[in-house]
């Protein structure tokens, strides 16, 4: 089995956000990777990482950093593939990343999510590989519908609740 998509950490300390990605893929089917690399502390690695991630059939890179946050910026400055950005909140809330990974020049975009959103990172990255393979777009039609089926729940559990003002 080779991956097709690719997470990206700048430390292993970002993996208990990082693993609805992870789940995520594992629920849908997905191959995925997941490895931890430093802009800052391993370049030489992120570059031949970055150089080589097409010949190694990935289509989607998720890169997640906190901090200055610049490892999914230099991911893209290094491959023509999609990445998208996951901000994490190591500091300043999250804030600081989330600006660094968003404010991208003109040639280097980087797709970005909310802060800590790797499971919108994930389902980006399927809708993305998805464009081209029927089987997958019934997955993730079929993903979006259990989500309504949630909220479909969640009204009838409310309905349930007493007070004594309550209308509904």
């Amino acid at each position: 089995m080779r991956p097709i998509v690719s997470i990206i950490m700048g430390s292993t300390s970002d993996l208990p956000v990082m693993e609805k990605a992870a789940k995520f893929f594992d629920e849908m089917e997905i191959p995925f990777e997941i490895n931890a690399l430093s802009a800052h502390r391993t370049p030489e690695r992120v570059e031949a990482f970055a150089k080589a991630a097409h010949k190694r059939g990935i289509k989607v890179i998720i890169a997640a950093a906190g901090m200055a946050a610049h490892l999914p910026g230099v991911i893209a400055s290094m491959t023509s593939i999609p990445v998208i950005g996951v901000p994490i909140d190591a500091s300043l809330d999250g804030m600081d990343a989330l600006l660094a990974i968003v404010q991208m020049p003109p040639g280097i975009p980087v797709a970005t999510v909310g802060i800590n959103g790797s499971l919108n990172a994930a389902i980006l990255a399927l809708q993305m590989i998805a464009t081209g393979d029927e089987e997958l777009q019934k997955k993730l039609i079929a993903y979006k519908e259990s989500l309504k089926s949630k909220i479909e729940k969640a009204n009838e559990d409310l309905a349930k609740v007493q007070y004594k003002f309550k209308t509904n």
